[in-house]
């Protein structure tokens, strides 16, 4: 299964619909969003395809209208983080600003951790955890989101432009 990784899209609206169309050329499945939506019209965006997101610290003032605009729109909210099950895989998704999240998600054996917040594109592994960054369509020297293959573990990112 090809799943779509973004995060960081803070309220980029036509930036994110370019994103999301990039990703679906690419032939995603769906999406998984990292947190910093910053607004409800970026659900809208991405709920063109099966869609899990979790809230990142520009989302806690909104976390209410983000829940709501989730269950009208059919995706599912992840909260502050959780482990899913996609493409039979078990994957983590956070938003990474908080060693506590990350700590508690960590708890429940992701195969790999998505997150976000530093606005970086980029894979390392920690406490032999692998945690995949797509990096950010906001205030990012380049505005990157990534492909994931769930059969291989593979990740690609692709560059999106600046418009």
């Amino acid at each position: 299964m090809l799943l779509g990784i973004l995060s960081d899209t803070h309220n980029e609206l036509a930036r994110t619909r370019v994103a999301v169309e990039v990703l679906r050329q690419a032939g995603v499945e769906a999406l998984i969003h990292c947190g910093d939506l910053a607004s409800t019209p970026i659900l809208e965006i991405c709920a063109c395809l099966p869609l899990w997101f979790v809230f990142g610290n520009h989302d806690a003032d909104s976390a209410s209208e983000l829940k709501i605009a989730a269950a009208e729109l059919h995706v599912t909210c992840l909260g502050w983080g959780d482990v899913i099950l996609l493409g039979g895989r078990k994957l983590g998704v956070v938003h990474g600003h908080l060693t506590l999240d990350i700590k508690r998600i960590s708890r429940g054996t992701p195969e790999v951790l998505f997150c976000g917040h530093s606005h970086l594109a980029g894979e390392l592994t920690i406490d032999g955890l692998r945690r995949i960054n797509p990096g950010a369509l906001h205030r990012a020297a380049k505005f990157t989101v990534a492909v994931f293959e769930t059969t291989n573990s593979h990740v690609q990112w692709l560059e999106i432009p600046r418009s």
